[in-house]
Order: structure tokens, then sequence, then C-alpha cells
């Protein structure tokens, strides 16, 4: 299984990004699906993941700003993030679970004050 991430960027803070996960299986057969990220310094955090079920779950630091989602169809999750703040600031990670784990590579989203 392979996960490619994409969609980071530069953004002022109080804007919008929307990260992408493509998957190279079927997302729906995961467990769950989700996003980390780590900034410079600091451990890597759960950002927010969806389970085969549709739950949704989110770190309390993004909750009311970030959205995630998925699109069966296209095998893809999406991180949707608005009003981002410089502490977003980190490289994201896109992780799916089944029976262990699969990472994307990574990608960084930077938010300047």
């Amino acid at each position: 299984v392979q996960l490619q991430a994409s969609g980071g960027g530069l953004v002022q803070a109080g804007g919008s990004l929307r990260l992408s996960c493509a998957a190279s299986a079927s997302i729906f057969s995961f467990d769950a699906i989700g996003w980390y990220r780590q900034a410079p310094g600091k451990p890597r955090e759960l950002v927010a993941y969806i389970t085969s079920g549709g739950s949704t779950n989110y770190a309390d630091s993004v909750k009311g700003r970030f959205t995630i989602s998925r699109d069966n169809a296209k095998n893809t999750m999406y991180l949707q993030m608005n009003s981002l703040k410089p502490e977003d600031t980190a490289v994201y990670y896109c992780y799916a679970t089944r029976y262990r784990s699969y990472w994307g590579q990574g990608t960084l989203v930077t938010v300047s004050s």
C-alpha cells in the first residue's frame, strides 16, 4: 500500500489549505485513516482520523477548524484546514491502518503570522 500526500504550502495566518492523501488501495478497507503532524523539535502528534464506519476524531487543538473526509471512489482522504495558525506549521503525514500502519511521505504546511 502506498500513500501519497499533497497540498501543503505557505499560507498566512487565518488562511486555508486542503491536504489530500491518495491511496494505492481501497481506503474503505482500512480500519482507520488519518493525519499526524510533526513540528520542528516536537514529537509527532495525531491531528485527526476517520474510521471505516465514518466516525471522526480530532485533536483538541484543531477542533472546529479542521475537517477530515474521504472519497472512497477516488481512494483519497482530505484534511480541510481553516483558520490556520502559526502553531499549525508542521510536516503533515497521512496514515492508514489495517493489521499494520502505512505512512505517506509528508507534506509541509507553513503558516506565517
